[in-house]
């Protein structure tokens, strides 16, 4: 059965009538064209699909679409900001903390949470967090090294 479903996505409210039992990623992709998000295992095993809901770390792929009526979505294409990346972003980039690259944009966003949570968390902290997020390429002490860089950066501009 179709309905309205209201919340903010990287910022901007906006309403989709949907399936209230299709996925948040579904949504996110195919009703609403945001790609940076991505399909991996679709059991919330991967997370390749990790997004921000209310500033915390979600498997979009294991969240429906009507449990997040009225939260705040943000999205790898929310981080950004005018086309500047956000130092988070930057910080991949700089480490060569991707290669293939399927799995940055949800490693980006649970790391980006986690530096909302903990400014300055340890390298075990990181390694601990960064548990859910699978990279097959690899690149795992590129991206800790890339998180710390990034927590350095977001602290010097708060």
């Amino acid at each position: 059965m179709k309905q309205t479903i209201s919340f903010k996505l990287n910022g901007k409210p906006l309403s989709v009538l949907v399936d209230g039992e299709e996925s948040l990623l579904t949504v996110i992709r195919s009703y609403l064209d945001y790609t940076g998000t991505k399909y991996g295992c679709g059991l919330g095993q991967c997370g390749a699909c990790t997004v921000l809901i209310d500033n915390e770390p979600a498997q979009s792929c294991m969240t429906y679409i009507e449990d997040v009526a009225g939260k705040e979505i943000i999205t790898i294409e929310g981080l950004s900001v005018n086309g500047n990346l956000h130092p988070i972003q930057k910080a991949f980039v700089e480490h060569d903390a991707l290669q293939c690259g399927y799995c940055t944009s949800g490693m980006i966003m649970n790391a980006y949470g986690l530096l909302l949570r903990d400014p300055e968390p340890s390298r075990e902290k990181i390694i601990e967090e960064m548990e859910e997020n699978l990279c097959r390429c690899g690149s795992y002490n590129r991206i800790i090294d890339a998180i710390q860089t990034a927590a350095l950066e977001m602290k010097s501009t708060m």
